[in-house]
């Protein structure tokens, strides 16, 4: 699942490469990821671009016209070709890769293609006039690593709920931009058992709990910087010490990492060290 550092290296890349650049076609390939079926791609067609924007997990290229805001989902991507290269139809010269859904072709021949890898669709498309249209982004609650976050406002989010963290950290509506990955990685840096109430939390782990949070995100913000977008997923796996690591040695001492109960293997949490 791409999360908001991977897609905030994504709208850095598209605002380097496609800001100022003209649509001159479009091509939807699977219908059902448009949601705004009374405004087509077509409506983007002759538009220029004119800023790229992220809100949590979604992006949004505003154009001269509407805007196009791309919700990745649980297995949605992008490719780009500068058009010094054909592009096959997964976007990744591999006859087996991600599905191709959707394509934006510029001037100069070069293309934006959205994918999704997905068992079932998970990326969504809206063309709108302003992204907080979209209602996943108008529910959006604040940024936990955008500057100025403070530790009130992460225990707004948790003292009183009887919510188990690993699902409120991933609550959109709470805590925008966070998903399975960061959150297992986040909980393991805080020493904090996935399956615990937030309620439940002292001051003291409220606050090791905030500065995990804010370390996470930092680097895997800083992270992701430079790394090519079709490298983005493998680099980010790469980069977890918990988070898909089932039956591998915890990377701090002794114990094993295990997955989350009740996640199905979605979550992986070490035992030994996050266990009060």
């Amino acid at each position: 699942m791409p999360e908001s550092p991977e897609v905030d290296a994504l709208a850095g890349f598209l605002r380097e490469n496609a800001v100022g650049a003209r649509i001159e076609a479009v091509e939807l390939i699977e219908f059902r990821a448009l949601k705004t079926r009374a405004r087509p791609l077509d409506e983007l067609v002759g538009e220029t671009v004119t800023a790229v924007r992220r809100f949590g997990k979604h992006l949004s290229l505003d154009t001269t016209g509407a805007d196009l805001v791309i919700s990745f989902g649980r297995a949605g991507w992008a490719t780009w070709s500068d058009g010094t290269a054909p592009t096959d139809d997964a976007g990744s010269g591999q006859a087996d890769g991600p599905a191709v859904l959707a394509r934006l072709r510029f001037d100069g021949g070069r293309e934006l293609a959205v994918t999704d890898a997905g068992d079932w669709l998970s990326l969504g498309l809206s063309v709108v006039d302003d992204p907080t249209e979209v209602s996943s982004i108008a529910k959006l609650g604040p940024d936990p690593s955008a500057r100025g976050y403070s530790q009130a406002d992460l225990d707004a989010v948790l003292v009183g709920r009887r919510k188990q963290l690993r699902a409120l950290l991933q609550e959109q509506e709470s805590l925008a931009g966070i998903g399975g990955a960061y959150s297992d990685e986040i909980l393991f840096a805080a020493r904090l058992d996935p399956l615990m109430h937030a309620s439940d939390l002292t001051e003291g782990e409220r606050a090791r709990l905030f500065v995990a949070l804010r370390q996470v995100l930092a680097e895997a913000f800083a992270a992701c910087v430079g790394v090519p977008i079709d490298r983005q997923k493998a680099e980010k796996a790469a980069r977890m010490r918990v988070h898909g690591r089932a039956g591998e040695p915890c990377p701090e001492g002794d114990g094993v990492v295990v997955d989350v109960p009740g996640t199905k293997g979605a979550g992986q949490y070490c035992p030994a060290r996050q266990t009060r």
